[in-house]
């Protein structure tokens, strides 16, 4: 099970750590190329009694209840990307000297000869939004493409079914970059980087050690934001293949070898003619949907990346136009009474939230959840100066009035102790009555929503509802 491709899965003991999205097609793959497979899983709830079901029909053996212990004769352990470095499973194919891969690395391993490239992007946040605007811009150049990754569509089902493709847009976790050593993309991006799923990876220096594992091997070019340093750091330190380019992107007036912007347009210094004299025009800022700002570097992120595969100018203009932001990204709910409401629930870090609150200057903001062990001097401080309210919701939110208190003290602060269903609706009158007109309320909670939702879309639901109903 060394680094090249596995060509004969028969007969060969192959252990998949967890069911959940990535295990239960792994699981049918690997049964499916004539793999040995057993399933292990912590949980043994419903819905894993459901996957098992499901698996034990095909002939996969399936272990409930206990995800720590080694099958024996294992071969290979492919894991869902969640599952901790940690965890005993691990410590015990280490010292058999069992490999471990990913979803990702066993869909790199299973890729069919002269598959389709892969365009990857990571970054704490706006993954998914800069995937979904590569797909299009590459969809508007005429190319067979599909958004995959840990965005939802499995990388297996791609990699595996009968579409051919000729590029793949790739949206990777930290979590998925730890268990891919041998990945090696067409070309790569880092939006950013910042403290998140540090209970995980262990450290800030780990997390962005896996994060850069996206860089390794590159062959055209390494996609960094020159506003954050740490992520043209991580291009320094990577080995790529011999010709490949470093590329910034930037809000500002590119430099050789950049993108960004000029009197409203999206231009590239990288990919023209004599870049030390000569840009590209490739759209207007207003064909980015919304034209926030940190929205616009991932644009300018995702038409790098187009352009290093070669993608005309006016496909990234068509692209960026075509595009439609999935709901709970700085989505515009209403204007009422003169004060704007948006929903930025995907907001469930400070980094996200800093972004967010950036965009606009005027705000009330509604805060608060699980802090999954952030800190928010940095992002207080920083956004004081907008703050017209702050209305705190969720079980951290003492950590967030704290940070007020010490940073902007003169901002009033309405905290809710509410956790029923109801709580939103307070949230939302509460911040109705601290708005004026001109001002934005804006639901960017710098927090993850499980302590009183089920997921950040259904926050951004109940504010959104909660709008409506009076508003009406």
């Amino acid at each position: 099970m060394g680094s090249g491709q596995v060509t004969d899965w028969q007969g060969k003991h192959v252990t998949v750590a967890g069911l959940g999205v990535s295990g239960v097609p792994a699981a049918k793959a690997l049964h499916g190329l004539g793999a040995k497979v057993t399933v292990v899983n912590d949980g043994d709830d419903a819905r894993a009694r459901e996957q098992a079901a499901e698996l034990e029909a095909l002939g996969v053996t399936v272990r409930l209840g206990d995800g720590d212990t080694l099958p024996d004769s294992t071969e290979l352990i492919v894991t869902a990307p969640g599952w901790k470095p940690d965890k005993p499973l691990f410590a015990a194919a280490d010292a058999a000297g069992v490999p471990v891969w990913g979803d990702v690395e066993l869909a790199w391993r299973l890729r069919k000869p002269g598959a389709a490239d892969w365009l990857a992007v990571t970054g704490t946040n706006g993954k998914t939004t800069t995937v979904q605007m590569l797909a299009s811009i590459l969809e508007a150049a005429g190319l067979r493409t599909a958004a995959v990754g840990n965005i939802g569509v499995s990388l297996l089902d791609a990699v595996l079914g009968d579409e051919e493709y000729d590029v793949l847009a790739v949206e990777l976790s930290s979590y998925q970059l730890h268990w891919a050593p041998s990945l090696r993309a067409h070309s790569a991006a880092v939006l950013n980087l910042a403290p998140d799923h540090l209970d995980w990876h262990g450290s800030m220096e780990a997390y962005a050690k896996d994060k850069g594992r996206i860089y390794e091997g590159n062959r055209v070019a390494c996609v960094y934001n020159t506003a954050d340093k740490a992520t043209e750091d991580l291009v320094r330190e990577a080995d790529v293949e011999e010709g490949c380019r470093a590329i910034g992107f930037t809000l500002g007036t590119p430099g050789p070898s950049q993108l960004g912007v000029v009197e409203g347009l999206l231009v590239d210094r990288a990919f023209v003619e004599n870049r030390q004299k000569n840009a590209q025009e490739l759209a207007e800022v207003a064909d980015v949907k919304p034209a926030a700002p940190h929205n616009v570097a991932n644009a300018l992120a995702a038409a790098a990346l187009a352009r290093a595969y070669g993608v005309p100018a006016n496909a990234v203009r068509d692209g960026l136009r075509n595009f439609t932001p999935d709901a709970h990204r700085i989505a515009h709910v209403a204007d009422v009474d003169g004060v704007a409401y948006v929903d930025d629930s995907k907001a469930t870090n400070t980094h996200a939230a800093q972004a967010s609150l950036a965009a606009y200057d005027s705000v009330v903001w509604i805060a608060g959840g699980l802090a999954k062990g952030a800190t928010f001097d940095e992002l207080v401080a920083g956004a004081a100066g907008r703050l017209r309210g702050a209305v705190l919701i969720g079980r951290d939110r003492a950590l967030i009035r704290e940070a007020l208190a010490r940073h902007a003290p003169e901002v009033p602060v309405v905290d809710l102790e509410r956790t029923d269903t109801g709580a939103m609706l307070q949230a939302v009158q509460e911040a109705r009555r601290l708005a004026r007109p001109g001002d934005t309320v804006l639901l960017a909670p710098a927090c993850a929503s499980m302590d009183m939702f089920a997921n950040y879309n259904k926050r951004g639901d109940a504010f959104a509802q909660a709008v409506r109903e009076f508003g009406a």
